[in-house]
């Protein structure tokens, strides 16, 4: 048991000790044989390019936003029946390809370790899983969620380490609290895309301790604060706030989410894209910026109509302006396009 802890202990001392925002850029590992997609657009060579004063082969970046992916219960029943890879469908692969960014919401921890904390749900995946999200076009995975510490503040730090040998950059957790709330650096082409993730629900059964291995939980005018500093530093930079949060089940955000969202554009946000309701509920259009209150699930097993319709947020990132697609799905163990666009509620101000 003592060298099971002290395992535990150096694996987490494997992460690196600079999170600053520019050390989570993108590196995704090499896509070699076994490729889902060959991406039109490889960050880090743009990157090196504009290093060198040369001009980048593309005036825009494509990002795609996709829900909540679980990969426990009836989806591992599903993946243990016909194979992690049938969580793909041609669809779905075909929308994920045509992306530089892809951003994944991870509703489990995915380790091995099982110690699971006193709490009604308790999710884990296994760690080997992640390389087919990678494979299929997955560069992102969100931990700011009330179930990526379902097992654990070891199993915490686990799942942000296999994430990372699986080649994606794991953001919204870390050592501390600190590290947990910095913001991701999406993209630098054409120009930077700022990703600022926080869970704004209370955890089950695990305290706030800001000093040890957390998921992001800010107050709201932290929040505010980080947006704010990050549009003042470079106004022409895009930020996107990314929250886990609502009543589960329901349909439309309730007052007070309006406006913290309302406050967060007012303080520099480009769009909002949520979840946690594992439904589809309002979007708004405030000011000229999207806010997705919560686009759904996108791989679950939740089977109620009202659970299965979904969308993926699809941001082509320009020098000048953003351009936001809203692209319907039914969201299940294997998700698909939507055949019809049933939309849903749309405000404006």
């Amino acid at each position: 048991m003592k060298r099971f802890f002290i395992a535990l202990v150096v694996s987490w001392g494997l992460i690196p000790r600079s999170l600053s925002p520019r050390s989570l850029t993108p590196n995704p590992s090499p896509r070699g044989e076994g490729s889902i997609c060959q991406r039109a657009l490889d960050i880090n060579t743009q990157e090196k390019s504009q290093a060198k004063n040369q001009a980048p082969k593309v005036a825009s970046s494509v990002l795609l936003f996709t829900g909540d992916i679980l990969l426990d219960r009836g989806v591992r029943q599903y993946i243990n029946k016909k194979g992690v890879d049938a969580l793909f469908t041609r669809g779905i692969d075909s929308l994920l390809c045509s992306a530089q960014v892809v951003v994944g919401n991870l509703e489990c921890p995915a380790t091995r370790i099982k110690a699971p904390v006193q709490k009604r749900y308790i999710f884990r995946a296994e760690p080997e899983w992640l390389g087919v999200l990678r494979r299929h076009g997955f560069t992102h995975l969100n931990l700011a969620n009330n179930h990526s510490i379902d097992q654990g503040r070891h199993g915490l730090a686990d799942t942000w380490q296999n994430i990372k040998k699986a080649g994606m950059v794991p953001f919204g957790a870390g050592r501390n609290m600190a590290e947990a709330a910095r913001p991701v650096l999406l993209c630098s082409v054409p120009r930077k895309v700022w990703l600022v993730p926080s869970l704004r629900l209370a955890l089950e059964n695990y305290a706030y301790l800001p000093e040890r291995p957390s998921v992001s939980q800010e107050p709201m005018a932290r929040l505010l604060q980080r947006v704010h500093e990050l549009k003042s530093n470079d106004p022409a930079c895009v930020v996107l706030v990314s929250l886990h949060w609502g009543g589960e089940h329901t349909m439309k955000p309730v007052p007070l989410q309006r406006l913290e969202a309302h406050r967060l554009v007012d303080a520099g946000a480009d769009a909002l894209v949520c979840h946690h309701t594992h439904t589809l509920q309002t979007v708004e259009d405030y000011r000229g910026r999207k806010i997705y209150y919560s686009i759904g699930n996108f791989i679950f097993d939740q089977h109620q109509p009202k659970n299965t319709r979904a969308c993926v947020v699809k941001m082509t990132i320009k020098k000048e302006k953003i351009e936001t697609r809203t692209i319907f799905i039914e969201s299940g163990p294997a998700p698909r396009i939507a055949k019809t666009a049933d939309a849903p509620a749309t405000t404006g101000q």
